[in-house]
């Protein structure tokens, strides 16, 4: 069996490799990839399977055996971490020159050298969230908007225009593709509120991303001695993750390719979960249909997972019937030795579900598992908050990806100005590592991190970071090129300008899609029960089956431990109403029930309804719930459901027992809602 890592410069060999040495490291499918030299190309990749080995080392042998020049290559992907990690991949393969770059990144950088040429002046300024701009074209178009609306609505603007759709024909895309207009707004208010959105950007003399995209490849299409000097400039190009291509993006890629067909994509239909956003496998999966001599190559050797965690995916999808595409599933083969069983737990409750992931994940530790290797993925971002309160009780590091940036933090910004610093004045006869600790002792970095949560040990978090990185690259270096200062600083350079943050030890807290490309020893999925997977707002076929998809994906991120679980009710000493994912059935072992953390006090029965409740005192909670939800930027139903504010209305509690009484509101709610709740109720007069 040929065993393969996932290490990211592919070798640990100083220098070139040999044409042939790039192959030996390969499986035979994946040889068969890097042997396709001449495109089109597609490459049908499944979860842990190698794609990006196969495809850097593709164009390093390309470069190698004289095929391709270095700089006539463009490789294009979807975050700045996947286009990081190729470019760290082809450097360990000696590869230099390569332009590996998200859509864009490629983008931006070809506006900004002909825009002065073709229009004069500078490009206009990149403006980079929407929210600003979205809210003063509602302003102008009448409509009044909260945070939450402008999101939404943001949303539905970029929507748009990844999918080509214009203002005019934004009603009759939408009825085409069933898609609701958001917040409860019609499709003709969006339409309008989109030609508003467009009108303030002229001026203000701003741009935002998608514009990025559009003026590129309009300059390509109407330009021509544009596009003759990149398309003299790039010959062959790359595209990753190519099931989440957008229309927008599909049409830069012709502009690019000018009717070439110097391609090769790679993809996986199963793991398309960005349909929201305009991302479609439609143009991977009519590849040989648009080249018809298209050479097809499938990766289904999974070097990743165990073979519980591949057997468990397999099966997800498997059950997902023609219509859901289980026909054009890759069945993964699992080439790791066996590991432990995939694990599933039904806990009473979200809070007892939380403490018990908390638990599990500190006994891993305990058992020699790193922090940075676990991970805990749910459906919405509203779920973190018990997790993140969950392990700060339990005394376990963790950081909630999706949060701010990690070049974007103070400590991180002032160590790299120290870092410079001393780059200009390292003394060469001390190592790199060294110097780099006593630098960073200057800033509040210590051997031992600080006791407890908190922002101190968040910043010694980040520091330990760097610190780990400076005896990553101590660790690669040669003779004949030694680790330096400078040369941390400048990988720390190309690091921040990608987005590429080095890691920080802790639990990753993630939502399923924020997990899309990454990978873990240890993956916890929490809450997957029905309503939130499928979540409760996939009402259309297409959108349970992009669901599926989304679980498919977080079973795929685990190497070797794979813990599924669910809460039967929301609150401690709640109903157990909740039922665990219809995804899973057949799948899902005998029950267990875990032990009840928590139980309701004695004689605290739960209210009898009888559904006839006080209209009036339930729209005002419902606005109440409204402006929490508001405040603290969270779905409303987070706060409290429907039918709590519902049986809230009909008992009218006159106090802190009764309304514990009320399903749905458990210890955590009263203390937090408690008083305000019970003030609304004695404000309301009783129909």
């Amino acid at each position: 069996m040929l065993t393969q890592t996932n290490s990211a410069g592919g070798s640990n060999h100083p220098g070139p490799l040999s044409p042939d040495a790039i192959l030996t490291a390969l499986d035979p499918e994946q040889r068969e990839v890097a042997l396709a030299l001449n495109g089109p190309v597609v490459v049908l990749a499944g979860a842990g399977t190698g794609k990006t080995r196969a495809i850097t080392h593709r164009i390093a042998y390309g470069v190698r055996i004289g095929a391709y020049k270095p700089t006539s290559v463009l490789a294009v992907t979807f975050t700045a971490r996947a286009a990081g990690e190729m470019r760290t991949r082809l450097r360990g393969l000696g590869v230099q020159g390569v332009q590996a770059r998200t859509f864009h990144s490629a983008a931006l950088r070809q506006l900004g050298y002909f825009w002065p040429r073709v229009v004069g002046g500078a490009p206009p300024r990149l403006q980079e969230y929407k929210a600003q701009i979205v809210a003063e074209a509602a302003r102008r178009v009448g409509l009044s908007v909260d945070r939450v609306a402008v999101r939404d609505l943001s949303s539905e603007v970029e929507w748009a225009k990844v999918s080509l759709v214009t203002a005019d024909d934004y009603e009759k895309a939408a009825y085409a593709t069933g898609r609701e207009a958001p917040s409860g707004y019609d499709a003709q208010t969006v339409a309008r509120l989109i030609t508003a959105y467009e009108d303030v950007k002229t001026e203000r003399e701003v741009i935002d991303f998608e514009d990025v995209l559009l003026m590129l490849a309009d300059m390509l299409n109407s330009h021509k001695i544009v596009a003759d000097e990149v398309r003299s400039q790039y010959r062959h190009f790359v595209v990753d993750e190519y099931q989440d291509v957008s229309p927008l993006q599909q049409f830069l890629l012709d502009q690019w390719l000018g009717g070439r067909k110097e391609l090769c994509v790679v993809g996986d239909p199963s793991q398309t979960i960005y349909s929201f956003t305009g991302a479609t496998p439609r143009h991977l999966l009519e590849f040989r249909r648009t080249y018809p001599e298209a050479q097809e190559i499938r990766l289904v050797r999974d070097y990743r997972s165990t073979p519980q965690v591949v057997n468990l995916a397999n099966d997800v999808l498997k059950r997902a019937g023609r219509a859901g595409g289980a026909h054009q599933a890759l069945e993964l083969i699992a080439q790791r030795e066996p590991g432990p069983a995939v694990a599933f737990t039904a806990y009473d409750d979200d809070e007892a579900e939380a403490k018990g992931i908390a638990t599990r994940a500190a006994r891993l530790i305990g058992s020699g598992v790193k922090p940075s290797e676990i991970a805990v993925l749910y459906r919405t971002n509203a779920q973190s908050e018990a997790f993140e309160s969950a392990f700060a009780d339990a005394g376990v590091g963790y950081l909630v990806r999706g949060g701010q940036r990690f070049f974007q933090r103070k400590e991180v910004r002032d160590a790299l100005v120290l870092l410079r610093g001393a780059a200009r004045s390292a003394d060469p006869a001390l190592s790199m590592p060294d110097q780099v600790r006593d630098v960073l002792s200057a800033a509040g970095w210590a051997d031992r991190a600080p006791a407890g949560r908190g922002a101190a040990r968040e910043r010694w978090d980040a520091m330990q970071a760097l610190v780990a990185l400076a005896d990553d690259l101590a660790a690669a270096a040669t003779p004949e090129e030694p680790a330096t200062v400078s040369g941390l600083v400048a990988e720390l350079d190309e690091r921040a300008s990608a987005q590429h943050a080095p890691t920080v030890e802790g639990v990753t807290l993630a939502s399923l899609h924020a997990a899309k490309g990454l990978e873990w020893d240890a993956v916890f999925l929490a809450g997957m029960s029905e309503g939130l997977m499928p979540i409760s707002l996939a009402e259309t076929d297409d959108a349970v089956h992009e669901e599926r998809r989304l679980l498919y994906v977080g079973i795929t991120r685990a190497r070797e431990h794979l813990d599924i679980s669910f809460g039967r009710s929301r609150n401690p000493g709640g109903r157990a109403t909740r039922k665990r994912t219809r995804f899973l059935d057949g799948l899902w072992p005998e029950e267990h029930r875990a032990p009840r953390a928590r139980t309701a006090p004695k004689g605290q029965a739960r209210a009898l309804l009888t559904g006839e409740h006080d209209a009036a005192l339930f729209d005002a909670l419902r606005e109440w719930r409204r402006q929490v939800a508001q405040e603290t930027d969270k779905p409303a139903y987070t706060v409290l459901t429907d039918a709590t504010l519902a049986a809230i209305a009909e008992i009218r509690p006159s106090g802190t027992t009764e309304l514990a009484r009320v399903n749905g509101i458990g210890p955590a709610k009263i203390d937090r809602y408690g008083a305000t709740i019970l003030a609304i109720v004695a404000s309301s007069p009783a129909s």
